[in-house]
């Protein structure tokens, strides 16, 4: 099979596609033929060597996917060949094939064509949990979005809306900010011209966010957490910026405010019949119409430097996709 490899930690431009033998899904897993595979920031971060998790060298990078089971290992109940599954996982689907734990399955909506479903676990499963389960987002609160275009900032929004929020979008260019309106974005702050904490307030009434949703990280995290309202959350997602900002403590002492750290991955690995009834109400909203996972992009993996560009050089709006 074809895949995308990872030799050594380093620079993205250190990958390459060659052709691998077809893996053999060992006891209690199942072989996915891939028809699409989401790209992640923290794919990049994991070539790189700057992810918290380090995988053994060499490896395919990847971490969600959607296709058809071809094979299953030993010990594997509930699972048949032909089914069209979203495999998730911390590597491996930057491949034709990715033998993955059947615990780590979820199905596949069908009102998702393949490209949709590939960019739909981990954006939807990070935003769910961060806004229901660790900050109880509840209707008619102002939830702030950082990096709102992207891969999991517009998951965000769309769920917020969907959860009865107002939904105030930040991100930087004029088409950024469109493309967030066209989510379901109430407001829009470009932050690149305009300042956070000032504007956040002007369409708040003076109170505030209720809830920030950052996977930014950097300079903004401070302004955010500066605008937040008496008893707010501010959500750490991820540093996709770059920095990871350092806050003054009396900022959450004074109003009461919170700063909730959100680990998706770990606590689906804590908890995961918890994450299959998340994603069980998240299959609900999509085969009701109230989310649609946004593709902007879909790569060959030849074309693995401009699909990883789209992220890195903030060009993306929604999700980039490969189909192998």
């Amino acid at each position: 099979m074809r895949a995308l490899v990872c030799s050594e930690f380093g620079p993205l431009d250190g990958l390459v596609v060659g052709e691998i033998g077809d893996p053999e899904p060992p006891a209690g897993e199942v072989l996915v033929r891939v028809e699409a595979a989401g790209v992640n920031f923290p794919d990049l971060l994991i070539v790189q060597g700057l992810y918290q998790a380090r995988p053994r060298l060499p490896f395919i990078p990847g971490a969600e996917a959607a296709g058809v089971v071809e094979a299953i290992g030993a010990e594997v109940e509930g699972v048949t060949t032909g089914d069209r599954v979203i495999a998730l996982g911390l590597v491996g689907a930057f491949a034709e094939k990715w033998s993955v734990p059947v615990t780590s399955l979820i199905p596949w909506p069908p009102q998702l064509r393949a490209a949709e479903a590939a960019g739909f676990g981990l954006t939807f499963g990070t935003a769910y949990h961060a806004l229901v389960d660790r900050a109880a987002l509840r209707p008619g609160e102002h939830l702030l979005v950082l990096g709102a275009a992207g891969g999991v900032g517009s998951a965000a929004v769309e769920l917020g809306k969907a959860l009865g929020a107002r939904v105030i979008a930040a991100a930087s260019t004029p088409a950024k900010l469109e493309f967030c309106r066209a989510l379901g974005a109430d407001d829009v702050i470009d932050y690149s011209q305009e300042d956070l904490k000032a504007r956040v307030r002007e369409l708040t009434d003076g109170a505030g966010a209720d809830v920030v949703f950052d996977p930014v990280g950097g300079a903004s995290s401070e302004l955010a957490l500066r605008a937040t309202a008496w008893g707010g959350r501010l959500l750490v997602i991820g540093f996709a910026a770059g920095d990871i900002p350092s806050v003054p403590l009396n900022l959450p002492l004074l109003m009461e405010r919170s700063v909730v750290g959100v680990y998706w991955g770990a606590w689906v690995e804590r908890d995961p019949h918890a994450s299959a009834a998340n994603f069980a109400v998240l299959a609900e909203m999509v085969a009701a119409g109230r989310l649609r996972p946004r593709v902007s992009g879909e790569f060959a993996l030849e074309q693995h430097a401009e699909a990883f560009a789209a992220l890195t050089r903030r060009l993306a709006l929604g999700k980039v996709v490969f189909i192998p």
